[in-house]
């Protein structure tokens, strides 16, 4: 059962915004913080930013702090990452994730910390 899908990716120049949008099931969204991580080619998956189960508390990579904003709608079940001002280090495929406590803080922002995963979205930023 695909219980996260991601959309929104595509290709935009530097300097440029892109906003991804994440749909969840209504199990995951009635239940768990989510974020958002990254995966460029050859490199580990990384923390980009996430949201606690009320979408009171957020947090941040240092890398994207300031450029991007993770949201969600529970009512929609949608999670959200608005990406601004991108830069060509932020091309990577986005994945969208869910785990940890339920209805509750976010504990983690280690991968191995979320249990629920999307296939993915991928993110281009030309030079």
């Amino acid at each position: 059962q695909v219980e996260l899908v991601e959309s929104g990716g595509g290709l935009v120049q530097v300097g440029g915004s892109l906003s991804l949008s994440c749909a969840a099931s209504a199990r995951i969204s009635n239940n768990y913080p989510m974020g958002w991580f990254r995966q460029a080619p050859g490199k580990e998956r990384e923390f980009v930013a996430a949201i606690s189960w009320s979408g009171s508390s957020t947090y941040y990579a240092d890398s994207v702090k300031g450029r991007f904003t993770i949201s969600r709608d529970n009512a929609k079940n949608t999670l959200y990452l608005q990406m601004n001002s991108l830069k060509p280090d932020d091309t990577a495929k986005y994945y969208c994730a869910a785990g940890g406590r339920r209805r509750g803080p976010v504990t983690t922002t280690t991968a191995d910390g979320y249990s629920y995963w999307g296939q993915g979205t991928q993110v281009t930023v030309s030079s």
